[in-house]
């Protein structure tokens, strides 16, 4: 599951191979901005904000996100792809390297100088060079009666958190999701905890919020209902968890996972 970790990893391969490179092809499959070719641009750097990713080209930058299915790829020119050609969204080639982006849930172009209407609602990134834990805990604790659950959610609050670290920081730190961020004890340690995480897994291919790798054994609470509490052997229960909806907005329920008794 895409969350900051994965998208860190992408930006840091895409960047390896098209940083400072000319572009010897691009082809953005998206209606809006079909027309638009980089060709014989320099790819300046690729890097993640949270989970978003900006490819700067020339004096423009393109903002993808992976949402749930996406991925980027890269190939050596003539190798098979290992998705289907009609989930490509984008194409983008160097002399040397062929780089296609699968799925991705947001494609657009905009100028260098405007990607702030692209990232900057976002909070604080976890993953970033000018990470600021005191803003993201300023953030956290502007809405006190916020459910923890959705504060940490939440990318304007801090950059790069999935649903998987949601459960996961919840569980170790014995907090129901549903509990108020005004109850919470030390919220400073938890916002360090959140950071001290993601950057434990920022360079593995496989998540592992136990420090275990082995199959099965990466996670205490995700993914596991029903099955026994790593610690107190209580069965693990999932529900939904969103806000509130609001005028002109749907819900934005997300699965989470708890032990009953550890988190309260």
């Amino acid at each position: 599951m895409p969350e900051g970790d994965t998208v860190y990893r992408t930006a840091k391969h895409l960047n390896e191979v098209m940083a400072g490179t000319v572009l010897t092809r691009c082809d953005i499959r998206v209606p809006k901005f079909a027309t638009v070719d980089f060709t014989g641009e320099t790819v300046h750097e690729v890097v993640s904000v949270g989970k978003h990713l900006l490819t700067r080209v020339g004096d423009h930058s393109i903002h993808t996100h992976l949402k749930m299915e996406g991925s980027w790829h890269i190939y050596g020119h003539g190798s098979r792809w290992k998705r289907p050609a009609f989930e490509a969204r984008i194409l983008l080639d160097n002399a040397d390297w062929s780089t296609v982006g699968f799925a991705l849930g947001v494609v657009e172009v905009v100028a260098r100088e405007d990607e702030h209407t692209v990232v900057g609602h976002l909070g604080p990134d976890l993953l970033g060079p000018d990470w600021d834990a005191d803003e993201a805990l300023r953030r956290m604790s502007a809405d006190p009666d916020r459910a923890i659950g959705l504060a940490l959610l939440d990318q304007r609050n801090l950059a790069g958190l999935g649903n998987v670290y949601r459960a996961e920081l919840c569980f170790v730190r014995g907090l129901l999701p549903t509990r108020p961020v005004r109850d919470v004890p030390d919220l400073p340690g938890l916002v360090d905890l959140s950071r001290r995480v993601i950057v434990a897994n920022k360079d593995r291919i496989e998540r592992t919020l136990t420090g275990d790798l082995r199959p099965g054994r990466m996670t205490y609470v995700y993914g596991r209902k029903g099955k026994p509490c790593r610690r107190c052997g209580t069965p693990i229960e999932r529900a939904d968890l969103g806000d509130p909806v609001r005028p002109g907005q749907g819900a934005q329920d997300r699965v989470v996972y708890w032990c009953p008794r550890c988190q309260t």
